[in-house]
């Protein structure tokens, strides 16, 4: 079996498992295994990752036993949409994960996939953008992900750095517009 098939598979087995939830309701106390297999599904960089962790997101009740830390504060002190570029859900998923971590002990060893999946996240939203402001929406998300990877916060993103893509968009938008 060729690896790129057994990785599939795998990531098959683990969604179909995550998307499942646990065996019944009365399913016995989660072990420390259980929650770490699930939290490492749910924080990869594919977008089969963010589907499965944004689906448990939307239907909780049967991970409650799980003990998963909910909370976000989105973008921190940064714009969830900036320039109107949807970030929030995938800050949301960054802070599911740097909690959630750092809970389970585990965080220094997961921090640079969590922002690579972070990164991954952004992208996918920048490329349901049209192509004409796409390159600012990647130019934020790069800013967004040197912003956590470099100083583990979004608070490190700066005015000027918002005002650049937002001139990078400006500029493009002027050059599609339709002469007359």
């Amino acid at each position: 079996m060729s690896r790129r098939l057994a990785t599939t598979l795998t990531a098959g087995l683990l969604i179909l498992l995550t998307l499942l939830g646990p065996a019944t309701p009365a399913a016995a106390a989660v072990s420390t295994q259980q929650k770490l297999a699930v939290l490492s599904t749910w924080t990869q960089t594919t977008a089969a990752s963010y589907h499965a962790w944004n689906g448990a997101r939307l239907n909780r009740t049967p991970w409650t036993e799980y003990g998963f830390d909910w909370s976000t504060d989105y973008c921190s002190s940064s714009p969830d949409n900036p320039l109107g570029f949807a970030f929030g859900l995938s800050c949301y998923r960054h802070d599911f994960g740097y909690r959630n971590h750092k809970a389970m002990g585990i965080f220094p060893a997961n921090k640079s996939r969590l922002d690579s999946a972070f990164y991954a996240d952004l992208k996918r939203v920048c490329a349901t953008y049209n192509a004409i402001v796409r390159p600012a929406c990647y130019s934020l998300a790069w800013t967004y992900y040197q912003a956590v990877s470099v100083f583990g916060s979004l608070a490190a993103v700066r005015q000027a750095d918002l005002d650049r893509a937002a001139r990078l968009k400006a500029d493009a938008e002027h050059h599609a517009a339709p002469r007359p």
